[in-house]
């Protein structure tokens, strides 16, 4: 690296990089979506807080973090204006060709750090893949699965406090306090019948339980927890060989 010492890839000239795949084989690649979160929040939230907690945990773990993808799943969303709506086929073969350009340069093992959970089955068959025709180890990350003991059910839902929460720590100068709302989601028996679902089949407002209990300190300590967490992940994968996790997976990943 030169004296010009940084860990985001786009800050990075090719030579800094070339330096940096020499020496590691770990990349994060942060994943969120723009899309509505309710009336206090800004549209880009899940790309915007997966970034922040990359990028902290790249500077901690000496690890580069990419620029975020900042668009997703999020078709349920579509009826709110501003949210932006990738179908999974073109964004698994998307982050499928993210994957394999880090993985040719020696990234072999990937950190995805997503921030939109309607992401996830399509991340998760992007990471299949990946291990089956060994091109990268893929990880998910969500960083809201970390810090779920630190808040009760009601404020965990979209554009609830928990995301609210990490807006006002992150970037309160874009949260709207004064147009918060808390609205609760109706409960439906699980009896064996699933249907398809939009946003506003549940919502008027976008938000989906408490969100007026949101406060900067709480984004503070859900924030500590989620780069610790994922930090303690990244060190973790360092040590390992490439090959150890593509034959033996989980089970490679041990915490003391």
């Amino acid at each position: 690296m030169s004296e010009h010492k940084s860990y985001v890839l786009s800050e990075m000239t090719w030579v800094m990089a070339r330096e940096y795949f020499k020496k590691c084989d770990v990349a994060l690649l942060p994943i969120g979506s723009t899309e509505q979160h309710g009336p206090q929040n800004p549209l880009g939230t899940d790309h915007l807080v997966a970034y922040a907690i990359a990028k902290e945990v790249a500077k901690r773990c000496s690890v580069i973090c990419l620029p975020p993808i900042p668009f997703g799943v999020s078709e349920h969303h579509k009826h709110f204006p501003g949210t932006i709506f990738i179908s999974p086929s073109a964004f698994r073969e998307y982050t499928m060709d993210v994957i394999k350009s880090l993985s040719y340069h020696g990234a072999k093992k990937i950190v995805v750090v997503n921030g939109h959970g309607g992401n996830l089955y399509s991340l998760i068959e992007v990471a299949n893949r990946c291990r089956r025709d060994r091109i990268a180890f893929i990880v998910i990350f969500q960083w809201w699965e970390s810090v779920r003991d630190m808040f009760p059910p009601d404020e965990m839902g979209h554009a609830g406090a928990i995301e609210t929460s990490l807006n006002l720590f992150l970037h309160d100068h874009l949260v709207r306090m004064d147009q918060v709302v808390d609205e609760p989601v109706p409960q439906m028996r699980k009896i064996g019948f699933y249907f398809p679902i939009d946003t506003r089949d549940l919502t008027s407002s976008g938000v989906m339980g408490k969100a007026t209990t949101a406060s900067k300190e709480k984004g503070e300590k859900a924030y500590t927890v989620a780069v610790d967490t994922l930090c303690k992940l990244v060190n973790r994968l360092k040590e390992i060989p490439f090959d150890k996790l593509i034959e033996h997976g989980v089970k490679s990943i041990k915490f003391e």
